[in-house]
């Protein structure tokens, strides 16, 4: 089995960091695409960034040039740096990752439970 856990996520005025977290752990040969999604009250599950194992990224419209993207791949963890935060990026944040669990299985997407980000206005 394959477990993602978040953390990171809380309280924060408007304009202020917060740093996410998401270590991906279990049965994993390989981990090609990392990401972060995020879900606002009665909104639906949108992307908010994506890395490959390569390091390639890709942003929502609404967050390039304040959040950032990484990940370490010798700890299978993705890291979600988000600078000058505005109250419409409140939502719950969820980790995605593309795994592999051995040699010649294929990708299967696993989520995080999600942690909750709250900016204050």
């Amino acid at each position: 089995q394959v477990q993602l856990v978040e953390s990171g996520g809380g309280l924060v005025q408007a304009g202020g960091s917060l740093r996410l977290s998401c270590a991906a752990s279990g049965n994993i040969f390989s981990i090609n695409v990392m990401g972060w999604y995020r879900q606002a009250p009665g909104k639906q599950r949108e992307l908010v960034a994506t890395i490959t194992s390569g390091g390639s990224t890709n942003y929502a419209d609404s967050v390039k040039g304040r959040f950032t993207i990484s990940r370490d791949n010798a700890k299978n963890t993705v890291y979600l740096q988000m600078n000058s935060l505005k109250p419409e990026d409140t939502a719950v944040y969820y980790c995605n990752a593309g795994v592999r669990r051995w040699v010649t299985d294929g990708f299967y997407f696993y989520w995080g439970q999600g942690t909750q980000v709250t900016v204050s206005s």
